[in-house]
């Protein structure tokens, strides 16, 4: 096979359908969601091909279409559950639906995955405007209160009076960096020995959260955190 027709992966197994499989998958991790013309563009599969296995993904549930193209599918998403602690998802799943019971906006639970971090579960409000995070969607560390969670509590800079400024408060807020007009509020859960296992997160847009959404929402965040932690030393 030639190596020019995935951009996202080294490995060439020998079976050919096997990598161009894994190659769209790569791609749709990194990417999120992505139409059929920036999947091809990106793996360098053919487009016949690619549509091929899509479609063919698509009915075992591997992969999910909607208007803005190809995402993660339930089953690859609820395998990745797995993958990421079941009893972790389980326990925090009524935690974060009574999050979002009490807040009237959307909540999530993150798990680092390298310089990424991936939803592994997602509460939406009944009613309103929400901010939808489908389970499986990949993030960079960089950008969003989830993520400055992992890059504040998962490291050790010595010295640095910011991040020891919000270890101190116990929670990150961010506005409009992810994505325009949503902001977020997000909390640390650590394991029974203080190894740090997942971040919490409200999220929804800034006419309802406000350009300070710690004022309202970081109280709930942080009970949230520690509900879970209970739940799990437990």
């Amino acid at each position: 096979m030639n190596t020019n027709e995935a951009k996202n992966s080294q490995f060439n197994s020998g079976v050919g359908v096997l990598d161009k499989f894994v190659y769209i998958l790569e791609f749709l991790v990194e990417r999120g969601t992505a139409n059929l013309n920036e999947i091809v563009k990106e793996t360098k599969i053919s487009r016949s091909t690619a549509h091929r296995l899509l479609t063919a993904m698509e009915g075992h549930h591997l992969v999910m279409k909607n208007n803005d193209g190809y995402l993660l599918g339930s089953r690859l998403t609820g395998w990745g559950e797995v993958s990421y602690s079941k009893s972790l998802v389980e326990l925090a799943k009524p935690k974060l639906t009574k999050l979002t019971e009490i807040t009237g906006e959307s909540s999530q639970l993150y798990v680092r995955e390298g310089d990424k971090r991936i939803c592994i579960a997602s509460v939406e409000p009944k009613i309103g405007l929400t901010n939808t995070v489908p389970v499986g969607s990949v993030f960079p560390l960089e950008v969003g209160s989830a993520g400055k969670v992992f890059l504040v509590w998962d490291c050790d800079p010595k010295g640095d009076r910011m991040y020891d400024a919000i270890r101190q408060q116990g929670w990150v807020e961010s506005v409009a960096e992810r994505e325009d007009g949503v902001a977020s509020v997000s909390a640390p859960i650590f394991s029974g020995n203080g190894i740090l296992r997942a971040a919490v997160s409200v999220s929804g847009p800034i006419s309802r959260m406000g350009n300070v959404p710690s004022e309202k929402f970081s109280v709930h965040v942080l009970n949230t955190a520690r509900e879970i932690e209970k739940s799990l030393a437990n």
